[in-house]
């Protein structure tokens, strides 16, 4: 977990949720960046950005559906997306970055402030116990900031979470 999360800037841990500022709304268009707030997809990107990938600003269930720009794996590495949900359905998913030993970077109403959890504390909650997958951002350096994608793998598949 230490690489991806110990390489992120200080700023990345101050980022209020503010579920209105999702990829694609006016507001976000008016004043991209994560200083007035992000959601779960806009955190996640600009964390993926700051790793030198490239994902598409895509809501969850068309970064789901996408084939050009992400592909979905079996096994997460460090910088994944990691799509969670009541249901299975990627429709209004919770979307974070595994970060590896079975944890995800995320930003979420319920706390407020970016966090990482472990899988099972996503289990434990009803809107997030159920894996839709992962998906992997094509193209950029990826990785850990020295261009590898390298680190801690988990096996996480389609599945219910824990």
């Amino acid at each position: 977990m230490g690489s991806v999360v110990g390489q992120l800037p200080g700023g990345f841990w101050d980022v209020p949720y503010v579920g209105s500022r999702y990829p694609g709304a006016s507001e976000v268009a008016a004043s991209p960046g994560l200083e007035r707030g992000a959601n779960c997809q806009s955190f996640a990107y600009a964390v993926l950005r700051y790793f030198g990938l490239a994902p598409p600003e895509l809501r969850s269930s068309e970064l789901w559906a996408d084939t050009r720009f992400t592909t979905r794996v079996p096994v997460a590495q460090p910088l994944d997306l990691v799509l969670v949900n009541a249901v299975d359905d990627a429709y209004g998913a919770h979307v974070g970055v595994w970060v590896g030993e079975e944890r995800v970077l995320h930003l979420c109403a319920e706390v407020g402030r970016p966090a990482v959890w472990e899988m099972a504390e996503f289990a434990k909650r009803p809107r997030y116990r159920v894996l839709v997958g992962v998906k992997r951002v094509a193209g950029g350096r990826g990785g850990t900031g020295d261009g590898t994608r390298g680190g801690g793998c988990g096996q996480m598949g389609r599945r219910g979470v824990g």
